[in-house]
């Protein structure tokens, strides 16, 4: 299992199998507890960025969870719950939760809570087009959810790309700095490179809709 985006502690099946599919399709890498104890023993194994956290849980409850998690890191939390009383909120954010949402929720207005979350704590870390997901942190890519395997070179061209986003790159600067000005390596590699990554990101390779050929010039990120 790879490094957890979000860990969903949920115990309603449904709701955490609905969000934790609108998630995956946004580029998270998710996991999901059904209760308090089964997410602290992931959260100890496989940590998370932000945990979305149920307070009526099974055992161990969602204050129990957040006051563990307070001990050890300042990883986001973001309670969402059908407890909506004045006091249930101020007990859940004195506790050390970052935000608060209540049941049942808009997912709009979820997504844009988590997004906005991650934009502040981690928008030097993580580059997001569409279903690519480019994480300078870990020096890993994802696509639709699901870490993909790539090479240095692939990710670093990608990383590249994706940091000039929209702007067309010559064939000769990408190659000098991916490649080196002194490498012995011809510039037809810089093409396999390309043909390579859209091979592992785009849903058409032939047709693609990211990793754009610029004719006598380049490529572009769009």
């Amino acid at each position: 299992m790879t490094e957890t985006d979000i860990l969903i502690v949920e115990d309603d099946k449904d709701i955490a199998t609905v969000l934790g599919d609108f998630l995956r399709a946004k580029g998270y890498v998710v996991s999901i507890a059904s209760d308090g104890k089964k997410a602290l023993a992931l959260y100890e194994r496989y940590g998370a960025r932000l945990l979305i956290l149920d307070l009526m849980l099974p055992g161990v409850e969602g204050l129990e969870v957040l006051n563990h998690i307070r001990k050890e890191s300042n990883t986001p939390v973001l309670i969402a719950s059908a407890k909506n009383s004045k006091e249930d909120k101020l007990d859940g954010l004195m506790a050390g939760a970052d935000d608060y949402i209540e049941k049942p929720y808009d997912i709009d207005i979820l997504l844009a809570k988590i997004d906005g979350i991650f934009k502040r704590r981690y928008a030097k870390d993580r580059m997001e087009n569409g279903d690519i997901c480019l994480d300078r942190e870990g020096q890993s890519v994802y696509y639709r959810g699901q870490k993909i395997d790539v090479t240095v070179k692939e990710y670093e061209l990608l990383r590249l790309l994706m940091e000039n986003r929209g702007k067309v790159l010559s064939k000769e600067f990408l190659f000098r700095e991916i490649w080196g000005a002194d490498s012995e390596s011809e510039m037809q590699t810089l093409t396999v490179h390309i043909k390579w990554l859209r091979s592992k990101l785009e849903r058409n390779p032939g047709k693609p809709e990211h990793i754009l050929t610029v004719w006598g010039v380049g490529y572009k990120f769009q």
